[in-house]
Formats: C-alpha cells, structure tokens, sequence
C-alpha cells in the first residue's frame, strides 16, 4: 500500500520565502482546532475566558477558579462539510476540583479522516485506508494566590494516517506517536465598577504541545515538529446590571516551530530546517524567519471576540480570526449562541470565510457543544 502524502500528514507547501508566501509546516494540525462551540463562535478566543471544562485545551490553570465543583463537555465538529460527510474532530473534557485551591482536568480528542482511496504512480488500486489520530491529555492545576494559578498538562498523541510500504521508494510508512505536554499561568481581578457590581479581568499565557517530534516511517532524520505554541490572552467582562453582562477577549499566538528556510537539503535530500532539534526550534523560531522582523512578525495569529449573557441563560456570541496572507492567510468571522438551564449547556457556532482562503474546512459549518455542570462549589 502506498502512503497518503506528505500534505494529508499535516504538511504544507512552503511556497515562495523571503517575505513571500512561507507558510510554517507542523504535524498533528488537529492539536490546534478549536475544540468547543463557545470559544469557536469568538474567533477561537479562549485563554483568558472563564473557566469551564474546556479550559483543558485553552488554559488548565483557569481551572481552580471555576464556579463548579467538576464539569464535562462534549463536543462534535464536522470537517470539510461542504466536500465530505465522513471527517469529524470529536472532543470529550472534564475537570474535578479537588478543593478550593486544586483541580485536575483530562480530555480526549478524536479526529476522524474517514476512508481514503490508495493509488500508486501508475493510477493503479492500491485499497483503501482510514486514518485517524488522537491525542489524550490529563493535568493538574493550583492557585498561588488569590488572583493567581499556574498548571501543568502532560498529552499522549497517535496519528496513524497511512501504513503499509510506498512501491516506487521502498519506505515503510508506520503510525506516529509523541509525548508533549503543556505549561499555563492565569490572572484573575474582580473590580467593583461605577453601578455597584463587580467587573472582571482575566489574563492568560500558555505553552502548549511542547513534546518530541513525531515520525510516520522508520528512515532517520524524517521526524516531523509538532505545533508548539505561544499564546497570550486576555478577557474583561462588564456586569450592566444584574442580568446582563459582556465579555470582551482576545488571544495572539505564535507557532514555536522552525520557519521554512533557504538552506536547502542534507545529502538525503531532507529540508535542513528539519533537522533542528525540538529546543532549537522553539528558542530560534522568534529569530529565523528568512524576512526579518517583518516576517517574524507576520507569524503571528489573532482571535478577538466577544460574548453578551442574559440572566446566565442565553448567550449571544462573535468573533474574528486573522492570519497573515503569507502565513496561512485564514481570515473569517464566527458567530454563535448558547443556552444554559440549569446543569446542561449548549453552545452552538458557525464559521464565514472572511477575506483570504475562502475554502475553510470549516466553512458555514454548524458545530455544538453539551456541557454538564456538577455540584456547585461552597
């Protein structure tokens, strides 16, 4: 059997450098899909939002801070609605408060390829094949402070997406495994504001997907970077009166990967900027970029969003994301609502190309959330 190409491993076409089309190429992209409706209606915003079960992905250190006492999400999102009805990212995630200082929270994520038809050189049947991958996470926050919190994440990550060996080069495709982990801090202030009720501040940094590279054959030196990443967030929250509230958040976050470079291959033929261990790339990808400054800081992705409640039971959601024209070039609005009653909550999201590439896997995509709230906190 043949294997998928190297673009359905999660790689994609560098393009021209210097300043130029040069997209970053990292493994595993499912790590970094916005997993839950709430923050996908506010253009993947979520570091500095308040706490709640999927805070696993965003931020683990919110966690001691939250209102429940342990809550569980579940969530489904379609993939490439529009060409495919067989792809899917489905995401289940909790956390359970230890007590008022400490809480530990898991989550799994199961992205689903569906079945993909194998042909060799010749256009030939080659079977067919159903990648898959998933990544399982489990972490531990504390409170350091009446304001401050820091949390730790350790993930486990599978992706087999072909298998069997390529004909024409003798290479023996395998499933890939990696070990990563994540490091969060996160600030909190309550201020009182000129109507009598409390507003709220939020700030949020992440590390997150720091962890070996990630391999699909048995050849050396063929490893591939996960997407490390930098974020930074912060969210403020109005409280108009007793019933109603705003929410305002935005998040800049950086890949902590090589950027695709002009010094060619080794004498296997492998891109050099590849060859960098996973500590080289996270410290020299602030400084590699084959553009300068301006590069670097083209490098950077921004999500801003915001969120209306009414009497904690209906919300109203928006967002923008934006991504360099040279770095990807994903541009679009979401918006969604929510509706909570009592225990259960359910959000809902939609994604409208905005500008840029204007086929989204997620375009005009409707995806959901349940999320379950267990006993409220002392």
């Amino acid at each position: 059997m043949l294997s998928a190409p190297r673009a359905a491993l999660g790689q994609v076409s560098t393009g021209e450098l210097d300043g130029r089309i040069n997209t970053i190429n990292t493994a595993v992209p499912f790590l970094r899909i916005s997993p839950d409706a709430r923050s996908g209606a506010m253009g993947d915003a979520g570091i500095a939002l308040s706490p709640d079960a999927s805070a696993v992905f965003w931020n683990l250190s919110k966690l001691p801070f939250a209102e429940k006492e342990s809550s569980v999400s579940l969530t489904y999102t379609p993939w490439l609605k529009e060409l495919v009805n067989d792809v899917f990212l489905a995401t289940v995630s909790g956390y359970k408060k230890i007590d008022d200082e400490q809480a530990i929270g898991a989550s799994l994520r199961y992205f689903d390829i569906g079945h993909i038809q194998f042909t060799d050189e010749y256009g030939q049947d080659q079977g067919d094949f159903h990648p898959r991958e998933f990544a399982f996470d489990a972490g531990y926050a504390r409170k350091l402070s009446d304001h401050w919190s820091v949390g730790l994440a350790l993930r486990y990550i599978y992706s087999h997406l072909a298998s069997g060996i390529n004909t024409s080069t003798g290479i023996s495709y395998k499933a890939g495994q990696a070990i990563a982990g994540d490091i969060s801090a996160f600030y909190t202030q309550d201020v009182t504001n000129s109507n009598g009720t409390m507003d709220t501040w939020n700030a949020g940094i992440t590390l997150t997907n720091l962890g070996s590279k990630i391999s699909y054959t048995r050849k050396a030196g063929e490893g591939d970077f996960l997407p490390s990443d930098l974020g930074i967030g912060g969210a403020y929250t109005h409280r108009i009166d007793e019933q109603n509230k705003i929410t305002f958040a935005a998040d800049i976050n950086k890949l902590l990967v090589p950027t695709p470079d002009t010094s060619g291959r080794d004498e296997n033929g492998v891109p050099r900027y590849r060859r960098k261990s996973v500590v080289e790339g996270i410290f020299g990808s602030f400084s590699d970029a084959p553009g300068g400054f301006k590069e670097e800081f083209h490098e950077l992705m921004y999500s801003l969003g915001v969120e209306y409640w009414y009497d904690d039971l209906f919300a109203v959601r928006a967002g923008y994301y934006n991504e360099h024209r040279t770095k990807g070039d994903r541009k679009y609005l979401t918006v969604g609502v929510g509706i909570k009653y009592e225990q259960l909550g359910f959000n809902f999201s939609y994604l409208i190309p905005s500008g840029g590439i204007q086929q989204n896997p997620l375009s005009n995509t409707l995806r959901f959330s349940l999320l379950v709230d267990f006993k409220q906190k002392e």
